[in-house]
C-alpha cells in the first residue's frame, strides 16, 4: 500500500469496533442522542433513563431545559454538545421538527453526531442511541456512525480524530443484529477505502500505483485481479487510454477484476473512470476548475472498492469489473483535437476535445466487457460538468435506455441510501455522434452534455446487453463542509449502490 514518509498507510482506514448493546458501556465518552420538536419544547430521543436521572440530579434540571437555553436545533444534522460529568458528553443531534426516523434521516443525523463526537478528543468510545427497533433503521445508524466519524488521515490532528469503538443502544441487540452490523462493517470499510483513494494527490496515486493499490486491496481474497501495462494496451488495441495517458510519463494500465462464487447464476460487470488527474490536456482547464481534478478516478474507485465489499460479503453473483486507469497531461506526447482513436474492438472515435477524456478511457472498458458476456453492465465515472449543472452536488445522474435497468439502478440507491436522478436520453442525444471522419465523434456538445456523453458509452456495449451510467461528477468529492455522513473531500459514493444492486441479482 502507498505511504508516507511518516509511515502513515494510506488506503487501509480502521474500521470502529461496531458493537450493540442494550444498555450503554461504563467506559463510555461520548452518548449520542436525538432531539426532536420545537425549540422551546423539545423532545430527547434516546437518552438512557439512569443518564437523565444522573443529568438531574448533577445540575439539578432536566437536560431538556438545558438544550433549551442552549438554543440547540432540532434541524436534521445539527449538533449541540452537554457535559454530564464523570467523564461523560451527550452530543444531541436534530432529527427535524416531526420526528421521523426514516433511514435518510437516521443515517445523516448519526453521521453528523459521530463526527461531533469524535471532534471532542482523541480516540472517544462512542455510544449512539438512535432509533434502531427496525432492521433498515438499524443499517442507517450504523452506517452513518461509521462514515460520519471518518476523516481523511493526512494531517496531525485527523490521525486521532476516529472512534476505536462504537456501540448502538438497541433493543436488538441479538445475533441477527451482530450479523447485520458485521456487513455493515464490510461495506464501510470499503467506502473508506475509496474515500482515501480520492482524497490521495496525484503524486502519489497515478495508474502504476492506483493498479498496485487494487492488487494490495485483493491479496488473499476470492477476487483475482489482472494489469495491463502501456505496452500491452497498444499492443492489443485499447486507443482511448493509449491515447488518453499518452501525454503523461506516468503511463495507463487496465485492471480486470474477476469474482466467480460457486452457484452464481447472474453476471454483473462494472467499469469505472480512473483518470488519476485530469489537466484537461492539450484543451487546458482553467487553473481554479484544476485543483479538485485528483477526484476524477472517482468511478473506478467505487468499482474497486464495490467488488471488495462483494466478495466479503459473499454475495452469490459473479462480478467482472475494470478500472480504466490514465493520467490527462499535455505534452509532445498528447493527443489532440481532431485526432481519430481506435477503441478497443475497432470502433474508431474523432476526438473533439481533450477534456472529453473520460469516455474514450470507458469506450475501451466497456468494449472489453463484451467479451464476458455480462447480463448486466454498470459504468461509474466523474463524467461531465453537466451533470453537476442538472443536480448539483448532491444527488448523481443514472442513465439507461431500459426502464427495468434505470428502475434497478434507483431502487438499488435508495436502499443504500445515496440519493439518485433518472436523467433522459434518446435518438438526440445521440445526433452530436455523428462524425464525417470516423465511426463517432466524442466531446464538442455542450447542450445536454451528460445525456451525449451516455449515448456515447452506450455504443460500446453489446446491442441486447442491458446497460446502466452513473455519473457521479459533482458528488464524488465534496468541496464543502461536512454534512450528515458525507465528509469534506472525497466521499465514495457509488460504492453502496454497486453492492445493493449486485445483492439484488444474487441467485
Amino acid at each position: 500500500m502507498i505511504e508516507f514518509v511518516r509511515g502513515v498507510t494510506v488506503v487501509n482506514p480502521v474500521l470502529p469496533q461496531l458493537n450493540a448493546a442494550k444498555a450503554m458501556p461504563a467506559d463510555t465518552q461520548v452518548l449520542v442522542i436525538g432531539l426532536t420538536g420545537d425549540g422551546d419544547a423539545p423532545r430527547l430521543v434516546g437518552l438512557p433513563v439512569e443518564v437523565g436521572k444522573a443529568y438531574a440530579k448533577r445540575f439539578g434540571a432536566e437536560l431538556a431545559t438545558t438544550l433549551v437555553e442552549l438554543k440547540a436545533s432540532t434541524k436534521v444534522g445539527s449538533t449541540t454538545v452537554v457535559p454530564l460529568g464523570a467523564g461523560l458528553r451527550v452530543v444531541a443531534v436534530g432529527l427535524g421538527k416531526d420526528g421521523e426516523a426514516t433511514p435518510g434521516v437516521l443515517r445523516r443525523a448519526a453521521g453528523a453526531g459521530a463526527r461531533a463526537a469524535v471532534g471532542l478528543g482523541e480516540g472517544v468510545r462512542l455510544a449512539v442511541a438512535l432509533p434502531t427497533e427496525e432492521p433498515e433503521q438499524l443499517k442507517a445508524v450504523a452506517e452513518g456512525s461509521v462514515l460520519g466519524q471518518y476523516a481523511w488521515p493526512i494531517s496531525a490532528k485527523a490521525e486521532e480524530r476516529t472512534a476505536p469503538r462504537i456501540t448502538l443502544l438497541t433493543p436488538r441487540a441479538d445475533k441477527a443484529t451482530k450479523d447485520a452490523l458485521t456487513a455493515v462493517g464490510a461495506i464501510t470499510w470499503a467506502q473508506l477505502v475509496a474515500r482515501d483513494w480520492v482524497n490521495l494527490p496525484a503524486n502519489l496515486l497515478y495508474p502504476e500505483t492506483f493498479a498496485a493499490e487494487a492488487k494490495e486491496l485483493f491479496a488473499g481474497s476470492k477476487v483475482s485481479v489482472e494489469v495491463l501495462d502501456d505496452k500491452q494496451l497498444a499492443a492489443k488495441g485499447y486507443g482511448g487510454l493509449t491515447a488518453v495517458g499518452g501525454g503523461s510519463s506516468h503511463t495507463p494500465r487496465l485492471v480486470r477484476l474477476s469474482y466467480a462464487p460457486r452457484g452464481a447464476t447472474a453476471h454483473l460487470a462494472l467499469v469505472g473512470k480512473g483518470i488519476t488527474f485530469d489537466s484537461g490536456g492539450l484543451n487546458l482547464k482553467p487553473g481554479d476548475s484544476m485543483y479538485t481534478m485528483k477526484c476524477d478516478m472517482g468511478g473506478a474507485a467505487a468499482v474497486f472498492a464495490a467488488v471488495r465489499a462483494i466478495a466479503d460479503l459473499g454475495l452469490k453473483v459473479k462480478v467482472t469489473a475494470y478500472g480504466c486507469l490514465a493520467e490527462n497531461l499535455p505534452s509532445d506526447t498528447a493527443y489532440r483535437p481532431s485526432d481519430v482513436l481506435t477503441i478497443y474492438g475497432g470502433t474508431t472515435v474523432e476526438n473533439y476535445n481533450t477534456d472529453a477524456e473520460g469516455r474514450l478511457v470507458m469506450a475501451d472498458g466497456l468494449a472489453r466487457s463484451n467479451e464476458d458476456n455480462p447480463d448486466l453492465v454498470v459504468d461509474v465515472a466523474t463524467l461531465t460538468g453537466a451533470a453537476m449543472v442538472a443536480l448539483g452536488g448532491k444527488i448523481y445522474g443514472v442513465f439507461s435506455d431500459s426502464d427495468e435497468v434505470a428502475d434497478r439502478l434507483l431502487g438499488a440507491a435508495e436502499t443504500a441510501g445515496e440519493d439518485a436522478w433518472r436523467l433522459p436520453m434518446g435518438d438526440w442525444s445521440a445526433e452530436p455522434l455523428e462524425s464525417k471522419v470516423a465511426d463517432l465523434r466524442s466531446g464538442g456538445q455542450r447542450m445536454g452534455g451528460a445525456s451525449v456523453a451516455a449515448s456515447f458509452l452506450r455504443r460500446f456495449v453489446d446491442e441486447g446487453t442491458d446497460w446502466g451510467h452513473l455519473d457521479i461528477a459533482g458528488v464524488g468529492f465534496n468541496e464543502g463542509a461536512p454534512s450528515g455522513e458525507v465528509p469534506a473531500g472525497g466521499t465514495g459514493v457509488g460504492v453502496r449502490t454497486l453492492v445493493e444492486l449486485a445483492r439484488s441479482m444474487q441467485s
